[in-house]
């Protein structure tokens, strides 16, 4: 979607009807601007009361709002609204007694404030104008009008008549010569007061209702949103290619930190037995999850889209399918280790590969917590500091690092907090692979508010699927509100406009959890190396 900062002023007509259809409301402003001066000057020359005639010109830009899909033929747009003026015409002017005399007009029309160009000149000039006016064919007003209005340019009178040059010259040399030359002189200076300026287009737009869809509307709107979704989704496929070489590296220096942890070829199998379990069911369930999003999305996602989205939903899985098979295991690793800690340590736990606490402490929390490479570490309370490392937990008065991490600020294969990130992360502003939070920005993300490669909300999501209550953006998207209600809200929301900008740093975020992984595997894998010599 193009917005008011990057629309251009374009030359065709076609192009601004093809952007007003997907509900671009400054797309359709750049028609007013261009044709306001024709459709009040046709209004004008019918009427003439400037109040009554920019009422109906307004009128007419809300019908063409409200008809556009109808427009067959968008190059002739001009020739469109022109219709649409003189059939609103017709029905105003059947309704009422025709106006006979400019110094009537408070007596038959309803009291309303003057518009801007009934302002720029008084009502004794105006009655005067329209007195004068009156006296000239309506063949002949119209040009006049539109003559004075736009810069005495005779080309422009011309084509937005749709005349020859000749022809307009003549009706206006016609027309002079019903006036008297004094009075020539006043309408010339007093039609150029009365042209409608930005304020006349800012009361169109602010009086469009929501665009009215038909099957050609919702067909452009789908190109047009498909399109804006498919143009970010290009330059988000590299950032996901990062993201997941990061996962990748992160992922494989967290199996080699509890390879590197057991003593025994039993607990080798077994952790290598855990993987391949794990892998086996990311497998088939991202197969099963690849075919059924490839088979039901195959005419609204393409290449770049469908790639971001496998490629974020395989991270999301992975994590999802690990927490669930160490909640599942956790029973049973507790009571192996519990065996192996009576059998070969006589119930005394051996010290971690390193491990560091502070001794100020505050509250009666020490300031800094650290402890890794603890094979024993699910037997043991989680580390507790205001900033708390640990291997399995960790808990944190400000922040926590761990595959457990609970605090305001957490990391972790599972971070819980007020600004948790994770793979699976739980809390206010929540960041992830797979996050639940009040706002959430994940590969699938549930929330109030969420953005994500599948977001779901309660209040609003943005997404390559998008589930709303009420408004919902992306390639494929569900939510009450229209498409146009959903941009405005999603472009003006603070939290999405965070999302975007998180979205162009997230690859070089997730150092914050791959980095720690990576220190971790080296201090375990160097306490192993001093363990054998």
């Amino acid at each position: 979607m193009i917005t008011t900062q990057q629309l251009p002023t374009v030359d065709s007509d076609a192009q601004l009807v093809e952007w007003s259809l997907t509900g671009d409301r400054d797309a359709f402003g750049q028609i007013v601007e261009r044709y306001k001066s024709l459709v009040c000057s046709i209004t004008y020359g019918a009427t003439g009361s400037l109040a009554w005639s920019e009422d109906l010109a307004q009128e007419t830009f809300v019908a063409a709002w409200k008809q556009l899909s109808e427009l067959r033929e968008p190059s002739k747009l001009r020739s469109w609204l022109c219709a649409i003026t003189r059939n609103l015409l017709g029905k105003e002017l059947r309704r009422r007694e025709p106006v006979r005399g400019a110094e009537l007009l408070d007596d038959e029309l309803p009291a309303a404030k003057p518009s801007p160009a009934s302002e720029a000149v008084s009502r004794e000039e105006e009655a005067i104008l329209w007195r004068a006016l009156q006296r000239i064919p309506e063949a002949y007003r119209e040009p006049m009008i539109l003559f004075y209005r736009e810069e005495e340019s005779v080309e422009r009178v011309a084509a937005e008549l749709e005349l020859s040059e000749d022809a307009v010259k003549q009706r206006l040399s016609r027309g002079r010569k019903m006036l008297a030359d004094e009075v020539a002189g006043f309408i010339e200076t007093t039609l150029r007061r009365t042209t409608p300026g930005k304020a006349f287009t800012l009361g169109v737009l602010a009086a469009l209702p929501a665009l009215a869809t038909s099957a050609k509307a919702a067909a452009v709107g789908a190109t047009a949103a498909k399109g804006g979704a498919t143009a970010k989704a290009a330059g988000v496929t590299g950032i996901l290619g990062a993201l997941a070489a990061l996962f990748l590296v992160g992922s494989y220096a967290d199996y080699r930190v509890c390879l590197d942890e057991i003593r025994t070829d039993e607990e080798r199998r077994r952790l290598q037995s855990f993987y391949r379990r794990i892998l086996a069911f990311v497998s088939g369930i991202f197969v099963a999850f690849a075919v059924s999003v490839i088979w039901l999305c195959r005419s609204q996602l393409d290449s770049a889209v469908l790639i971001s989205l496998l490629v974020s939903e395989l991270i999301v899985i992975y994590m999802v399918t690990k927490f669930v098979f160490v909640v599942a295991h956790s029973r049973q690793k507790r009571a192996y280790y519990s065996r192996i800690l009576a059998e070969e340590y006589a119930g005394k736990f051996p010290a971690p590969a390193w491990e560091y606490r502070s001794r100020l402490s505050l509250l009666g929390l020490p300031v800094v917590h650290v402890r890794i490479g603890d094979r024993f570490d699910v037997l043991k309370k989680p580390v507790t500091a205001w900033v708390a490392v640990g291997g399995k937990h960790a808990v944190g008065a400000l922040f926590a690092f761990g595959e457990l991490a609970i605090a305001p600020v957490s990391i972790g294969w599972c971070a819980i907090g007020l600004i948790p990130f994770g793979g699976l992360s739980l809390g206010l502003l929540a960041i992830g692979a797979c996050s639940v939070g009040v706002w959430s920005w994940a590969g699938f993300a549930l929330g109030w508010q969420a953005y994500g490669g599948c977001a779901i909300a309660w209040k609003a999501a943005e997404g390559w699927i998008a589930v709303a209550r009420e408004f919902a953006l992306g390639s494929v998207a569900s939510g009450t509100a229209g498409f146009e209600a959903a941009r405005v809200y999603i472009q003006s929301n603070p939290f999405f406009r965070f999302a975007q900008v998180l979205m162009k740093y997230f690859a070089w975020m997730n150092l914050l959890w791959v980095v720690p992984c990576l220190i971790q595997w080296r201090v375990v894998a160097r306490a192993k190396a001093r363990r054998t010599t």
